[in-house]
């Protein structure tokens, strides 16, 4: 333990505190850097330099803001040489200004005043304090992500099933597939018989009578032959047009059911 213990550590080492500096303790030079500002340009810099020290922007003191910003400038050079370049650039715009304005002026108009060498400059100022200023307002602005989170509420609901509809094409389908197990049980016998569509249509809605659901291919004899079997769909057809039954499917490629239709009482 030290032998004074009220001193405040000044760190700790391995869990020890450490009140005093080691002698042979050596830190790189450039172990660490502070930077107190960061700038985007050197128009940045320079609108810095002008409002920090209250400078009419109108009327720059060209000589106190060119020495400020030159030795910033070599600062910059001494750590970065290509960040440097732009500034470089701007710092031979400043100095060029600086001389123009020790020039006398050039002889113009009587009515027109001489041209002052830090208009341009003047004007590009004001251009960026204009956008930057912008760019703060939609900073500040709330942000997705950043000062606020999209609300999602999930909501559990019973939802009634909803069986898919019998399409057109799942008719055909499935007519087709009536017809192939039709010619596999034809009779080879000629006659002529006159087959009548209310007939079949009265017997299509005698099966269905009593019964809750009947498959489709229950409704259809296929040894009374092709033409019986086409009566019979035609039959279907025009029951199904009348919204006398109604064709269901559970999901799809399931079996075809038909029903009477339901009519409230």
């Amino acid at each position: 333990m030290p032998a004074v213990v009220d001193q405040v550590a000044l760190a700790r080492l391995y869990g020890e505190p450490l009140f005093a500096l080691p002698q042979d303790l050596y830190i790189p030079p450039d172990a660490l850097e502070v930077f107190l500002e960061a700038f985007q340009g050197p128009l940045d810099l320079l609108l810095y330099l002008i409002r920090k020290q209250n400078f009419n922007i109108l009327d720059i003191p060209m000589a106190e803001v060119t020495r400020q910003y030159l030795s910033y400038v070599e600062q910059v050079r001494a750590r970065n040489l290509e960040l440097a370049g732009e500034y470089l650039l701007m710092a031979a715009m400043l100095i060029e200004i600086k001389s123009r304005m020790l020039l006398p002026p050039k002889k113009v108009d009587d009515n027109q005043e001489a041209e002052d060498p830090r208009a341009e400059l003047v004007r590009r100022l004001l251009e960026y304090e204009q956008m930057k200023l912008a760019a703060q307002h939609i900073q500040e602005l709330p942000q997705l992500g950043r000062d606020f989170l999209r609300a999602q509420v999930v909501i559990e609901q019973s939802i009634a099933p909803r069986f898919p509809d019998v399409h057109p094409q799942d008719l055909a389908d499935a007519w087709q597939d009536m017809l192939k197990r039709a010619s596999l049980v034809q009779h080879h016998k000629i006659s002529r018989e006159s087959l009548s569509v209310r007939e079949h249509m009265s017997l299509v809605l005698r099966r269905l009578q009593g019964r809750r659901f009947v498959e489709f291919a229950d409704l259809f004899d296929v040894s009374q032959g092709t033409p019986v079997l086409v009566v019979t769909f035609i039959a279907m057809l025009e029951l199904a047009k009348e919204t006398l039954i109604e064709l269901t499917q559970a999901e799809a490629y399931a079996p075809i059911y038909v029903r009477l239709a339901y009519t409230p009482t």
